[in-house]
């Protein structure tokens, strides 16, 4: 019995097929170029890779690509159900949900707070309707685990109406990898329940403070744009810069907040948006890339501090995320931050991106754990349909 589980964005469907229970994704890989003259196809099966070009005009098609390729080792019959990544649950939903009409249209009213995201989610999802017609579908929230999120952490400090109205408040995202770490510390500490804060650190990034294993509060906020500064979104930033910008520059909101998630962050600090070559223009001598991996580590700092201060007491801080499984750097200067509160780093365990990377006389453990959110989905898909 196999799970399949897509990721689908606006020209492109990564994917997993993953065998339960043994948890192993035998069939992986991306279609990339929908709807664009050239699509690569990249698969791996049972470790060989497979690529390809062609043109594929839809997702629908990019399915049934995907199909013929794993046929032989993964026929249809094989595949007890589909889970979706879908990023924007809103208040609707804080667990992962049997895909129907009602929640389709959901998804689809969605799609005003989330609209670089839901709308290509909704294309793998009815992609899956038509071509597997009898497979049925499940959705799996990024901002389900946020859904504990009290109410004086998620509301901000403007017009009650514009909430009631417009459902302006902190949603938070990444949930689906924060949940995933939080059960596998559970697993690797022994206890439960736990209270930890989850660093996920990747090219996008979000800390979020779990007490009793539910997330208290978290980085982003009404979009993906709060927070820390990531590799191309600027992160927190006073409000009043956008109007400033738009009277000097002479561009529109619409422009504006294009720049802040595109051209932004660590890119905008540097030119580089990946951490791997900033470090080693760092290393170099480049003084603006030296500057920029400060200024990452010094938000997550800050994220951490301010977490450590609302949970009742702290069991690890977990990095996760392709930059906080591998770079050791930046974990080093973020927990240099930390003396404060009692966090020492063991430099050679944490060098080796070992699991434990805190020193033993450390008042609270650091771990590296990578994140699996494609198992996460799978469990959940798993879980809702009854398998």
């Amino acid at each position: 019995m196999n799970i399949l589980v897509l990721n689908s964005g606006s020209s492109s469907l990564k994917f997993q097929l993953i065998d339960i229970p043994s948890e192993n994704a035998f069939v992986k890989g991306v279609v990339d170029g929908i709807g664009l003259d050239t699509c690569k196809i990249k698969i791996t099966i049972d470790g060989q890779e497979h690529t390809e070009e062609r043109q594929i005009p839809n997702h629908a098609e990019g399915v049934q690509v995907v199909l013929d390729k794993m046929k032989d080792v993964a026929p249809v019959e094989s595949i007890a159900g589909i889970g979706h990544r879908v990023v924007h649950g809103g208040e609707s939903y804080a667990d992962a949900v049997e895909i129907n009409d009602d929640v389709i249209n959901v998804i689809d009213q969605l799609s005003e707070l989330a609209p670089l995201h839901n709308p290509p989610n909704l294309a793998g999802i009815k992609a899956c309707k038509d071509v597997l017609p009898n497979v049925k579908q499940v959705a799996v929230f990024d901002t389900a685990f946020h859904q504990t999120i009290p109410e004086k952490a998620y509301l901000y400090g403007i017009p009650y109406e514009w909430y009631e109205k417009y459902k302006i408040r902190k949603y938070g995202f990444h949930g689906t990898s924060h949940k995933y770490v939080m059960l596998k510390a559970k697993e690797i500490l022994n206890k439960d329940p736990v209270n930890i804060i989850t660093c996920h650190l990747g090219n996008g990034a979000s800390v979020t403070a779990i007490q009793n294993n539910q997330s208290m509060d978290t980085s982003m906020g009404f979009t993906p744009l709060q927070g820390l500064m990531m590799g191309t979104r600027s992160g927190d930033l006073d409000p009043a810069i956008i109007a400033f910008i738009a009277h000097k520059e002479n561009l529109s909101v619409d422009e504006i907040i294009k720049v802040l998630n595109k051209k932004s962050g660590l890119l905008g600090l540097d030119g580089y948006s990946d951490v791997r070559t900033i470090h080693e223009h760092a290393l170099q001598g480049d003084k603006k890339c030296q500057l920029g991996l400060q200024m990452f580590a010094y938000r997550v700092c800050e994220y951490i501090g301010a977490y450590e201060a609302i949970l009742d007491g702290v069991n690890a801080i977990i990095f996760t995320g392709g930059i906080g499984e591998h770079a050791h750097y930046l974990r080093k200067l973020v927990c240099e931050h930390l003396w404060n509160i009692g966090v020492k780093l063991d430099e050679g365990k944490n060098n080796n991106n070992e699991t434990f990377v805190n020193a033993d006389d450390s008042a609270i453990k650091v771990l590296t754990i990578p994140t699996n959110e494609e198992l996460m989905i799978a469990r959940e898909t798993k879980s809702v349909l009854g398998l």
